[in-house]
C-alpha cells in the first residue's frame, strides 16, 4: 500500500555497547516537511510489533530513526516496518528483517597491559575480550597487534 517510490531508503542499525541500538533511515526524496514515519520493530513473527520510544528527528521534525535500549541478541532476528504519511496520504511501507549479532558493533579489548623487560628484551601483552551480550566463548574472537617503534 502507499504510493509507488515513497518509502524510506538506506535503513542501516548498529548495536553498540552491548544493549544500544540506533536504527536510522534517509527520508523519500520527495517527502515535504509534513511527511511523517514510524518505525515497529520484533524480534520473533508471533509477537506483536512495537512502536519506537525514542526518534531521531531531522531539522522538520520527521522522524529519521530509533534509539533503542536493553537490545539482547539472543533472539537473533529481528523484524522492523517503517510506515508513514503525508497529508493523509499513506506512504509505502518498507520491512526488513535484521541478524542482529551481524551488526553490533564490539568494544575494544578490556584491561590492555604491557610488561616489557631488557633483560628479555621482548614485551608481553595481556587484555581481556570486549564485552558482548552473545558471544560466549573467548575464542571466538581474533586480534591484531599493531606494534610501533618510536
Amino acid at each position: 500500500a502507499g504510493m509507488n517510490g515513497t518509502a524510506i531508503e538506506n535503513f542501516v542499525c548498529v548495536i553498540f555497547n552491548v544493549s544500544f541500538m540506533n536504527c536510522t533511515w534517509h527520508v523519500d526524496r520527495t517527502a515535504s516537511g509534513n511527511t511523517q514515519y514510524y518505525l515497529y520493530w520484533k524480534t520473533s513473527r508471533k509477537e506483536d510489533f512495537t512502536a519506537c520510544q525514542n526518534y531521531i528527528r531531522d531539522n522538520f521534525g520527521r522522524h529519521t530513526g530509533c534509539r533503542f535500549q536493553n537490545v539482547t541478541i539472543e533472539n537473533k532476528r529481528a523484524y522492523f516496518l517503517v510506515n508513514g504519511s503525508r497529508s493523509g496520504q499513506t506512504i509505502q511501507s518498507y520491512k526488513k528483517m535484521i541478524i542482529l549479532y551481524k551488526i553490533e558493533k564490539l568494544t575494544p579489548p578490556l584491561n590492555v597491559t604491557v610488561n616489557c623487560t631488557e633483560a628479555s628484551h621482548g614485551c608481553e601483552i595481556r587484555w581481556q575480550p570486549p564485552h558482548t551480550s552473545h558471544v560466549k566463548k573467548h575464542t571466538c574472537f581474533k586480534y591484531e597487534i599493531v606494534i610501533e617503534n618510536k
